[in-house]
């Protein structure tokens, strides 16, 4: 390591005009993907808009993605359950070593979802879910490692963070547990968090966290998929588009030295018919916005009474909104002359104004619907037909006189 990274430190304090405690560029320069960052004080004052309560009754819900880890320090073992549960698991749970982890809470709540405003010096499509953890006194989910950059958010009391900035940490992992757990874990920093202070690791830094007292913690974390996922997919998407009559051929064929010899004649011919495996930035571009806009875990379910385009633009002109689903991603991106708008997996062409509008939007009015091409319009139309846009009407209701 040279004597300017040397010098480059791993703790650092917020202040009123810098979150990072830096202007984001020095981050993303310095810091992104690079080495951790410990910032004092980044959300100061923070008061947790969930309560220990408020996650525990998120993860009986049918729909959550929960999680349970408990440990056994005599012994050093670990178990994993998964959720939904119900009240009375947590009636039976000890006071200490055991921890709740619920993924995707900004889904579920606005408070926790207007957090991610924040974190706007990232692509917002890179973000994947705020994951939500309580944990008893002693509560760890063990020392491991990430592959996707994690920043982590003490929401209320105290958390203790050790990890490992040497290149060469070992990172196998223990056999004897469901969790992938580091075999070896030695750590070279060691701190405490207290609310408000947030703690960003890049990927595959090993660390440990441990509840000092009952305590919450957010996990932002980013969506990296790896380049197996990606190749898959991509693959996947463009042999869709390829017919059944589109085949291996060989109508140059000669007599063979070897019946069963695969010479460098037929690898050419392979290679030829892997040919549409290739795609132009137009194409790579439209496929990768609508893998990436796509939820990871489900897809959004229409509703078993989709409104119609009339019932729409009813609702609208009478002061209702179309409210986006919380689980639908959105991006969007050029596309020559126009642009694409990237809604839960779908490509939508409008102008680039619109596009940039509607992907930032989670909700629409009539101004705003008015305000759109015909392109976007009809495009708002489809998405909330699909369920990706809710209709909220106007309430008309007088309020109740007080008694």
């Amino acid at each position: 390591m040279n004597r300017a990274a040397q010098s480059i430190p791993h703790e650092v304090h917020a202040t009123d005009k810098h979150l990072l405690g830096m202007p984001a560029q020095g981050f993303l320069r310095d810091y992104w993907q690079k080495r951790p960052l410990l910032i004092r004080g980044a959300f100061a004052d923070f008061v947790s808009p969930v309560s220990p309560e408020d996650l525990a009754g998120l993860a009986c819900e049918q729909a959550a993605l929960s999680r349970i880890v408990t440990h056994e320090p005599r012994g050093d073992r670990w178990s994993l359950r998964h959720g939904p549960f119900a009240e009375s698991d947590f009636a039976k749970m000890g006071e200490r070593d055991w921890t709740l982890l619920v993924q995707d809470v900004d889904k579920w709540d606005a408070d926790v979802r207007a957090l991610l405003d924040a974190f706007d010096f990232l692509p917002r499509w890179r973000i994947d879910d705020v994951m939500i953890s309580y944990a008893a006194p002693g509560g760890s989910v063990g020392a491991h490692v990430d592959q996707y950059d994690v920043f982590l958010l003490q929401g209320q009391g105290q958390r203790h963070w050790q990890i490992s900035t040497d290149a060469n940490a070992p990172v196998a992992f223990r056999d004897d547990v469901e969790l992938k757990l580091l075999r070896e874990f030695h750590p070279t920093h060691t701190w405490t968090l207290e609310a408000g202070d947030m703690l960003y690791l890049p990927p595959g830094v090993p660390h440990h966290g441990v509840a000092a007292d009952s305590c919450l913690t957010y996990s932002i974390g980013m969506r990296a998929p790896s380049q197996a996922e990606l190749l898959v997919d991509f693959a996947e998407h463009l042999a869709q588009r390829i017919g059944e009559d589109a085949r291996y051929t060989d109508p140059d064929l000669t007599l063979p030295m070897d019946a069963f010899e695969i010479d460098a004649t037929a690898l050419a011919r392979v290679r030829t018919a892997l040919s549409g495996l290739h795609a132009d930035d137009a194409a790579l571009a439209a496929w990768f916005g609508s893998f990436i806009s796509s939820y990871r875990s489900v897809g959004i379910a229409a509703p078993p009474k989709p409104p119609t385009e009339a019932s729409v633009r009813k609702a609208l002109a009478t002061g209702g909104t179309l409210a986006r689903h919380p689980f639908v991603r959105t991006a969007w991106m050029r596309h020559g002359k126009r642009a694409l708008l990237l809604a839960a997996g779908a490509a939508y062409p409008m102008q680039a104004e619109a596009a940039r509008a509607l992907a930032a939007a989670t909700a629409i009015d009539a101004a705003q619907f008015d305000a759109l091409d015909a392109d976007a319009q009809a495009a708002v139309i489809a998405l909330a037909v699909a369920g990706s846009y809710v209709v909220r009407k106007h309430s008309t209701r007088k309020p109740e006189r007080s008694r």
